[in-house]
């Protein structure tokens, strides 16, 4: 009885109020007893990857590449720049195109684009530290899936691409194997 009084003063914003609280609470305990995951659970392992770019019609009258193995690039991921990432591989290969040949058995054969001699299309592989999560590597806060938009830029070049491919190398990354290297010489037992 007293119950019921006490919820006839209460005001709707007083029962928005408590409700909030209760929820709050609710979801506490669930986080504290193991029923939900927070965001450092839900890290899977440190791996170090290798992320493919592939640029598209790069239109170059230099007969040098702009990209260098080993030297850094900076990296923009959804228009949000991320950090200098390493160039591990280049390839590249002028724009094609393909021609109709009157042979039965080769019907046609692809060639290069007389048409747009100074177009060159380029894969660029890149290595970073990841976190490794069940929904694929993140990188910088981002998740690094096939598809991505990302643009590289450097001393004398500014170029967006596609994410081509992502290889995750099972190797520990700087963190982890110098974490081991410490518990290795902790734990020594040399005589």
């Amino acid at each position: 009885m007293k119950f019921i009084e006490i919820l006839k003063k209460l005001r709707p914003l007083d029962m928005a109020i408590i409700a909030i609280v209760i929820i709050g609470l609710f979801i506490g305990a669930l986080t504290v007893f193991g029923k939900r995951q927070t965001a450092d659970k839900q890290i899977e392992a440190n791996v170090r990857v290798e992320i493919s770019v592939f640029f598209r019609g790069v239109t170059l009258t230099s007969s040098n590449s702009p990209f260098v193995v080993g030297e850094e690039t900076f990296i923009t991921i959804r228009n949000v720049p991320y950090t200098k990432l390493k160039i591990v591989s280049v390839s590249n290969d002028r724009k094609k195109t393909v021609v109709p040949t009157m042979s039965p058995k080769q019907q046609f054969v692809v060639v290069d684009d007389v048409s747009a001699p100074f177009q060159f299309d380029f894969v660029v592989t890149v290595v970073d530290d990841a976190k490794i999560t069940k929904d694929g590597a993140v990188i910088g806060g981002n998740k690094i899936k096939i598809g991505l938009p990302v643009t590289f830029e450097g001393k004398d070049y500014r170029f967006n691409g596609v994410v081509s491919n992502i290889t995750i190398n099972k190797e520990p990354t700087r963190e982890e194997n110098s974490e081991l290297t410490t518990q290795v010489s902790e734990n020594q037992d040399v005589q």
